[in-house]
C-alpha cells in the first residue's frame, strides 16, 4: 500500500524558516490533491494547508495564513511545505495527506484522506 513520506523537520528557532517535504512511497495513480496537517503534544491533530493536483489552488488554515507556504513539483511527485517565521505554538509533529480530489470546503476534514504519512516532528524554541 502506498504511503507518503514526510522529511525536513527538525529544531529550529523562533523566526527562522523550514522547509518540509512529502513523497508517496510508491506511485499513486491519477491526480491527487495533498494536504498538511499537524498534531501537537495534548491536542487534536489540526489542518495547516492543502494544493490541488495542478498548484493552482492553495487553502491555508488561519494560524499560518502569509507565513507558510504550500507548493508542489510534480515531476519530482513532492509537496512542499515552506514555513516562514516560525513561532514555538508552530511546534508540532507534521503530516501530509493526499485524496483523490481538491475540494476546500472540506479540506480540514482527515476523514477525506485516505493516504498519510507518519509525520515528521517540528520544535521550535523561543
Amino acid at each position: 500500500q502506498v504511503q507518503l513520506v514526510e522529511s525536513g523537520g527538525g529544531l529550529v528557532q523562533a523566526g527562522d524558516s523550514l522547509e518540509l517535504s512529502c513523497v508517496p512511497s510508491g506511485r499513486i495513480v491519477g491526480a491527487y490533491a495533498v494536504s498538511w496537517f499537524r498534531q501537537a503534544p495534548g491536542k487534536e491533530r489540526e489542518f495547516v494547508a492543502a494544493i490541488d493536483y495542478s498548484g493552482a489552488m492553495t487553502y491555508y488554515a488561519d494560524s499560518v495564513e502569509g507565513r507558510f507556504t504550500i507548493s508542489r513539483d510534480n515531476a519530482k511527485k513532492t509537496v512542499y511545505l515552506q514555513m516562514n517565521s516560525l513561532k514555538p505554538e508552530d511546534a508540532a509533529v507534521y503530516y501530509c495527506a493526499s485524496r483523490p480530489t481538491y475540494y476546500r470546503k472540506t479540506s480540514g476534514d482527515q476523514r477525506t484522506y485516505s493516504t498519510w504519512g507518519q509525520g515528521t516532528q517540528v520544535t521550535v524554541s523561543s
